[in-house]
């Protein structure tokens, strides 16, 4: 490690990012994923392609020329920023050592451009981040580490014929639920009951290794974990608010996110720690380190935890991990991730630090996407800040604001922009996130009411026309992953 004395102890840590001179860029189509976590790092910033904070956020950095580009992925979002002359410049002129380069998705050509700034990529190389995103490659590493998944079989099919001859071998009943290796948002999750559905979806299974499971009765949830050199430290539950038409098209899609300390017992939570440090452990075996993403379902009929699936990457979980980490405990998780790609030696109780996060109140999140199947130029689109609802379902801005955790009450929520007049939206977009305390979701998988009337209130606040014949080419939402 470097000339910087062994940190030890979380008091030290929190001394050391205070004082950090080292320049970190979280460098993202929006600031979501980690914001707040600037709070706790001196010379952290967050440089985005949307002006979420128009402009008022002191760490948010946009540069001011940007023109539109039909991304095809989030990794292009980010290469496209990294190659930027304000961003470049502003990369170079430094600090405290090379600066750290944070992404939610950076590919090898994001590599090659930090390379070339003198910067360092402070997440696992992207070679072996795409390899463990498998879900192919995460069952197999699941399974080498004793933790189990729902019933399946992995293979090839051909046709529907095939796929069924699968399941029957390995007894599965016929009711499927059929994943390939690679997706986001339960775009690439099918459900197959019959010849209809494999039709339906047939052309983006032919030629793919698929993940054939058994349909259960689930409850579907995540949790954040961070794996360290002293070992893996693992966030709040969280549970999946997933396929609601009132803000997602997608049928499956993810759109938010309930986290409540009472949804699971004390066993169950226990039993799912246990499988994430299990999954840290194994991943750090591979060379990985620092946060990753770990979803799960809880069978209903029996209880039974089955790994779901691995995000190798900071991910939408991340916001209500720092959130309830940092505000309740006293420290983001996101803070030892930065400690393994630092150049500074450190040690921790790892017991002690967990224990901190065992309370936490009451959060939620949603992704709020564009359910019209139209183009829209918009003419009118909310703000950053918090809103408060009344008794009536309506909702009307507060005041601008930095900190979601500055939502005092239940009929308050933090809305984070990402379009704006002027900007072109598709079905699918990813509109801006509501943040606010309490459940969105019954513990039976039903949108709660409240969520029904936020989503309707926000929505409610974008205005739009037709564009007879756009003008330029916008970025284009339904290839590119915001969150």
């Amino acid at each position: 490690m470097g000339s910087t004395p062994k940190l030890r102890g979380l008091s030290e840590i929190l001394t050391f990012f205070r004082k950090n001179e080292t320049p970190i860029y979280f460098i993202s189509p929006t600031a979501f994923n980690l914001l707040g976590v600037e709070k706790f790092v001196h010379r952290f910033y967050h440089c985005n392609y949307f002006d979420s904070f128009e402009g008022w956020h002191p760490r948010v950095f946009v540069p001011q020329e940007l023109g539109y580009r039909d991304f095809q992925s989030m990794e292009e979002v980010c290469n496209y920023l990294l190659s930027h002359k304000e961003v470049s410049d502003r990369i170079r002129k430094g600090g405290k050592g090379p600066a750290r380069l944070i992404f939610v998705m950076f590919d090898e050509e994001t590599e090659e451009l930090a390379k070339e700034l003198g910067a360092q990529v402070a997440l696992p190389p992207a070679a072996l981040r795409k390899r463990l995103d498998s879900k192919i490659e995460t069952t197999r590493l699941a399974n080498e580490a004793g933790i189990a998944s729902a019933p399946n079989v992995m293979g090839r099919a051909a046709s529907f014929e095939e796929l069924m001859d699968m399941a029957e071998k390995a007894n599965l009943g016929t009711s499927l639920v059929v994943q390939t290796p690679y997706g986001d948002s339960g775009r690439t999750t099918f459900f197959i009951k019959s010849r209809d559905d494999w039709d339906k979806n047939a052309e983006n299974m032919v030629d793919e290794e698929l993940k054939v499971m058994k349909y259960i009765n689930h409850m579907p949830g995540t949790l954040e974990a961070c794996v360290t050199r002293h070992g893996t430290l693992v966030g709040p539950v969280q549970t999946d608010i997933t396929g609601f038409a009132e803000i997602t098209p997608y049928k499956g899609g993810w759109c938010g996110i309930d986290m409540d300390p009472r949804i699971f017992n004390q066993k169950v939570r226990r039993g799912l720690a246990d499988m994430a440090r299990a999954l840290g452990d194994r991943l750090r075996d591979e060379g990985y380190k620092g946060v990753f993403c770990m979803d799960f379902l809880i069978d209903t009929d029996d209880g039974t935890p089955y790994l779901g699936e691995l995000n190798p990457r900071i991910s939408g979980a991340s916001p209500l991990t720092n959130l309830t980490t940092a505000h309740y405990g006293g420290v983001p998780m996101f803070l030892f991730h930065l400690l393994e790609y630092m150049d500074v030696d450190y040690e921790i109780d790892l017991r002690k630090i967990q224990r901190r996060w065992n309370e936490f109140d009451f959060w939620s999140q949603l992704i709020l996407k564009q359910t019209e199947d139209r183009v829209k130029l918009l003419t009118k689109a909310p703000h950053t800040g918090i809103y408060q609802m009344d008794k009536n379902g309506a909702i009307q801005f507060q005041r601008n604001e930095l900190d979601w955790t500055n939502v005092i009450d239940n009929d308050e929520a933090f809305y984070l922009r990402v379009y704006k007049e002027g900007d072109y939206t598709y079905k699918g977009a990813d509109l801006g996130v509501v943040v606010t305390r309490g459940r969105m979701q019954t513990g039976d998988r039903q949108l709660r009411d409240r969520a029904k009337l936020w989503a309707a209130a926000v929505n409610a606040e974008f205005e739009g026309v037709d564009p007879e014949k756009l003008p330029q080419r916008p970025l284009h939402p339904l290839s590119s992953k915001l969150f």
